[in-house]
């Protein structure tokens, strides 16, 4: 029978001690424990924002930058690809829709992205909680935690606020006229408008087929955006004042019909003028970098619990030293060797686990509060969850420890009742 009664008497008189080691385990297991978390959600979170994009067309350039700027949202200055690529892959019997993406202005820090409806509704395949799709030059739908709903207006920003450039379109107001559903990535402060209004409030000529597509709405919509073209206005400038140049976007989201076509198109338009990349195959690069960052912490993490192991076994000794003449009492009234074993063992095998339990604890916690400050910076959700190589490697922390606890549980059990009284 185990002596717990008397274990939790050992404890109370030496309480002190006791909660400085439990701190120190429970301190060295939730480093690991949140970075192992933190890594994974990371991966997932990064992975479910990146779903919807199967294959993304830009400039020649950074693939990482390309994947960062146009499926998580990220500002960067990218070079524009002519809209004729547009035009080409909307008549290319392997793509099912193409989408451009062009972004540059905001409205209160939350990017305005010019696109089409396929990109809006996915091919038709997603619906919105609110409203409806855009259909007129300067409408919007918008993302579900940008707190905007059907009939709000506003006026964008060029740049963010505060960066050098920044200017505001006063002159242009968007009506928002459908909301997304949230679905947990940047898209989800996202404002999404018609990209010939993108490329009419900058002054870039859109092309003909663009041109044609808001024709009946031309007029309607120079007047919204505060557009004149009497005959004393300059025909080769726009609200703003800049010059007319040809339309491009930074990036074109691609839905291939077949997985084969998919890889077609890559070759297709990995060229001299275009870049062609699967988002995936991006993350799976970034997903290495983390893995040798993560393999990196972990020899620290590892570092850190043998040194807090070794400070268990200092603690250990001392703590039999401490006690030895109460276990000599013991065996001399009787108690069977097997009792003293199960005293020493029993008593600093529960301290070891209160310590990794707790450590779980605290390195789920600081997970969380890591994927909410990472969520909030980057867009999209980090999930943080346990999952059963979690529950392996706690297992594993606890059959080590109770190899290790088995040594000065045996020096006790081993040493006579008289040299245990005199204290030697």
């Amino acid at each position: 029978m185990i002596p717990w009664r008397l274990i939790w008497v050992n404890w109370r008189q030496q309480w002190p001690g006791m909660l400085v080691i439990l701190l120190l385990i429970a301190l060295a297991t939730a480093l690991s424990i949140s970075i192992s978390l933190q890594e994974r959600a990371l991966r997932m979170g990064s992975a479910q924002a990146a779903d919807r994009f199967d294959l993304v067309i830009g400039a020649p350039g950074s693939e990482t930058q390309l994947v960062l700027s146009s499926v998580y949202l990220q500002p960067s200055a990218l070079t524009l690809v002519p809209a004729t690529i547009l035009d080409d892959l909307a008549y290319n019997p392997l793509v099912a829709w193409a989408a451009p993406v062009a972004f540059g202005d905001f409205y209160r820090d939350m990017p305005v992205v010019g696109t089409s409806a396929a990109l809006v509704t996915d091919g038709g395949r997603r619906q919105l909680t609110q409203g409806r799709v855009f259909e007129r030059g300067f409408e919007a739908v918008v993302g579900a935690g940008t707190g905007l709903r059907p009939g709000d207006t506003f006026s964008p920003v060029h740049g963010q606020a505060g960066s050098e450039g920044a200017h505001a379109h006063d002159e242009v107001h968007y009506t928002v006229v459908g909301v997304l559903p949230g679905d947990g990535s940047a898209w989800d402060k996202a404002i999404l408008v018609p990209v010939a209004s993108v490329w009419q409030v900058h002054g870039i000529s859109a092309p003909h087929g663009e041109e044609e597509g808001h024709a009946h709405q031309h007029d309607a919509d120079e007047r919204h955006a505060g557009v004149h073209s009497d005959e004393n206005d300059d025909p080769q400038a726009d609200a703003d004042g800049h010059s007319h140049q040809e339309a491009g976007v930074p990036a074109i989201v691609v839905k291939p019909k077949t997985v084969a076509g998919a890889y077609q198109l890559r070759s297709q338009y990995r060229t001299n003028d275009t870049l062609a990349v699967f988002p995936g195959e991006v993350l799976v690069k970034l997903y290495a970098i983390l893995g040798d960052i993560r393999e990196l912490l972990m020899y620290v993490s590892l570092g850190t619990q043998a040194l807090v192991g070794v400070a268990v076994a200092m603690v250990a000794v001392i703590h039999l030293k401490q006690r030895q003449k109460q276990i000599g009492a013991l065996r001399a009234f009787g108690a069977p060797r097997y009792g003293i074993f199960a005293l020493i063992w029993c008593g600093l095998m529960v301290l070891v686990s209160s310590g990794v339990l707790l450590g779980v604890g605290l390195g789920y916690i600081a997970a969380r509060g890591i994927a909410l400050l990472m969520s909030s910076r980057s867009g999209f959700i980090l999930p943080v969850t346990l999952e059963q190589e979690d529950a392996a490697f706690i297992v594993a922390l606890l059959l080590v420890a109770a190899v290790v606890l088995t040594l000065p549980a045996l020096l006790a059990y081993r040493q006579s009742p008289a040299v245990a009284l005199r204290g030697e």
